[in-house]
C-alpha cells in the first residue's frame, strides 16, 4: 500500500534532481549484480512472513530508469540487494529490496524487489458496466487518511455526467466501495473514461479490513494494476 520505489532518506540535492526522479530520466554508470536469490523473505515482525519470488535487478532498474533525454539526470553507479520497511494491508513489512546507489548521494534510491501474490480470484461473477443499479468500477486506492477513518479512491466517469459517487457498506472482516454518477445526461455520448478522486468516510477506521469492489467483487488495487509490481487492498 505503498510507492516500491523509494527516494534516498537524505532527500534530493536539488530541484533538478527531482525533476530527473520525476520524469524517470536516469543514466548507468556502474555494473548491476549479475545474480540474485530466487525468492526472498517479506517479514511482519510478528512471526508471520511470507516467501516470495525476486525481481531482477535490471527489471527493477528499468522499472524507474525510463527515459535518457537531454534534461537532468541522475547517475546510478551500483546496486546490492538489502531490505527497507514498506506500508502493506496487514502492517509495516521488511522486505528485500534493490538498493541503488546515486552518484553524490550518501543513501540509495530503493526499490521493493519481491513480486507481489498474484490477484485472488473473485468469490462473486463481474457486473456488467453500468449494470446492477448503475454500478461503475473503482480503478484503484489513491491513500488513507491518518487513523483509517476515511480513504480516497480513483473512480471512474464519463463525460456527460457531473462526476462519480462511491460510498461504502461495512462489515467487521470488509470495506465493499460501490460506485455510480452523477446526473447522466440522455441521448449521444462518447464512450471515453476519466478517473476522478473520491473521499469515502468511514464509521470507524479501516484498519485490517478487506478493500472490494463492488463491480468485479476483487480487492481495490494501489498504484498501477497493470504495471510491473500491483499491490492488492
Amino acid at each position: 500500500m505503498a510507492d516500491v520505489v523509494q527516494e534516498p532518506e537524505s532527500g534530493w540535492h536539488s530541484k533538478a534532481d527531482e525533476r530527473a526522479y520525476e520524469t524517470k530520466n536516469f543514466v548507468l554508470g556502474g555494473d548491476l549484480p549479475s545474480t540474485a536469490p530466487a525468492l526472498g523473505k517479506v517479514d511482519w515482525g510478528n512471526g508471520k512472513d511470507l516467501s516470495r519470488p525476486l525481481i531482477g535487478v535490471q527489471k527493477a532498474y528499468q522499472s524507474f530508469a525510463l527515459n535518457r533525454s537531454a534534461g537532468p539526470r541522475l547517475t546510478v553507479t551500483g546496486a546490492r540487494l538489502g531490505t527497507t520497511t514498506i506500508v502493506t494491508s496487514r502492517g509495516n513489512a521488511t522486505a528485500p529490496a534493490w538498493l541503488f546507489t546515486l552518484e553524490s548521494y550518501d543513501t540509495p534510491l530503493k526499490r521493493v524487489a519481491v513480486i507481489p501474490s498474484k490477484l485472488p480470484k473473485p468469490p462473486i461473477g463481474q457486473a456488467r458496466e453500468g449494470a446492477a443499479d448503475g454500478l461503475r468500477s473503482i480503478a484503484r486506492l489513491v491513500g488513507t487518511a491518518a487513523g483509517g477513518r476515511s480513504i480516497t479512491v480513483k473512480a471512474t466517469h464519463g463525460s456527460c455526467d457531473d462526476g462519480p459517487i462511491t460510498k461504502a457498506l461495512e462489515t467487521d472482516e470488509s470495506v465493499v466501495l460501490y460506485a455510480s454518477i452523477k446526473e447522466a445526461e440522455s441521448g449521444p455520448c462518447p464512450a471515453d473514461m476519466t478517473e476522478q478522486s473520491v473521499k469515502v468516510e468511514l464509521s470507524q477506521p479501516l484498519g485490517d479490513r478487506l478493500l472490494l469492489d463492488a463491480l468485479t467483487g476483487r480487492p481495490v488495487p494501489f498504484g498501477d494494476p497493470k504495471g510491473m509490481a500491483p499491490s492488492w487492498t
